[in-house]
């Protein structure tokens, strides 16, 4: 009796508590085949990003090498695999150290959207009152522009027309940061607004806890459970909106660091000429990246849906019945 007891009431291993390996331990069949291939897919993104140093033959920037300066619109094949672009940069080059670039963006912007989101969630969801009015109606305010439109906002208040490696990255993340904050911000203050109302924050008020250890110990560890979830659908959207800003001239310059956005932006007038090789490559990295993440984030949210499991398991229990 004692052995049942304690295997029942043991907890699980670090290891399958966390966030994706307790997913693929739930999933099964197509479910199983969506996370595993956007898992692949997002892990090929970060290898590229890492390794760039390593795998690109050339620098994002360079045009030129001891033979000479490179050709220009060349396509596909001998030194350049993938061609290269209007400006003489090795197309295979760009799209690893593009990878790097995106990379850095999504961390960052995710990142600090987290700390931000999350803080003022928390805050505004327990302590309420006129504070808790402000900054709903603030983040609704900051939610109702169009992502993008308030983006190229940001991006021209904080880099002022000069767009350096750092600074054109920064500027990047934190004008998607801003997009980013009323998301956190409303999902944590909804369900700290649950919470405050449980048993176990009646209890702690009891015992004498403080405001802030209740809030940051008892309520935090509760109402951030679909971080990781927000976490994978929000990285995809910050490569989108990174794009965007590229595209439409208002990323980084093209000799500070490499961006997807930009490089498409300079393949339109290619395309009319045949010349298909200096958009399709990074369109393609941007298409597998975003399905990788999204697949991802799509699968954690079927499974962390209990309503859904239960769905999946009814659905193999009469299977087995009727076989």
């Amino acid at each position: 009796m004692s052995t049942t007891t304690t295997s029942i009431g043991a907890k699980k291993p670090l290891a399958d508590r966390l966030p994706i390996i307790s997913h693929l331990r739930m999933s099964a069949g197509l479910q199983r085949g969506m996370l595993v291939a956007g898992l692949v897919l997002s892990l090929i993104f970060i290898l590229a990003a890492a390794l760039a140093p390593l795998i690109a033959p050339f620098d994002f920037a360079q045009i030129t090498d001891a033979e000479g300066d490179f050709p220009t619109q060349a396509a596909p094949g001998g030194k350049f695999i993938w061609g290269t672009t209007v400006g003489g940069f090795d197309v295979f080059s760009r799209t690893l150290w593009g990878a790097q670039t995106a990379l850095l963006v999504i961390v960052m912007a995710v990142v600090c959207s987290i700390f931000l989101g999350v803080f003022l969630g928390l805050v505004s969801g327990y302590i309420g009152g006129w504070l808790d009015r402000v900054l709903v109606v603030v983040a609704d305010a900051i939610y109702a522009f169009p992502s993008l439109l308030l983006a190229i906002v940001m991006s021209i208040v904080i880099s002022q027309g000069q767009s350096s490696l750092w600074g054109g990255i920064m500027a990047a993340a934190i004008s998607i940061t801003v997009v980013f904050i009323p998301q956190y911000f409303r999902v944590i203050r909804a369900e700290t607004v649950r919470l405050k109302a449980e048993p176990f924050v009646e209890s702690a008020k009891v015992v004498g806890a403080s405001t802030w250890r209740i809030m940051f110990k008892h309520v935090f560890r509760n109402a951030t459970r679909t971080l990781p979830l927000i976490f994978t659908l929000n990285a995809s959207e910050a490569l989108l909106t990174l794009a965007g800003l590229g595209f439409l001239g208002f990323g980084i310059e093209p000799t500070k660091a490499a961006e997807w956005g930009y490089d498409l932006n300079r393949a339109l007038s290619d395309a009319t000429s045949g010349i298909w090789w200096t958009g399709v490559f990074p369109g393609v990295a941007i298409v597998l990246t975003v399905l990788g993440l999204t697949l991802v984030g799509e699968s954690m949210n079927d499974l962390g849906d209990p309503r859904l499991r239960m769905r999946r398991k009814k659905k193999r229990t009469s299977g087995k019945g009727a076989a």
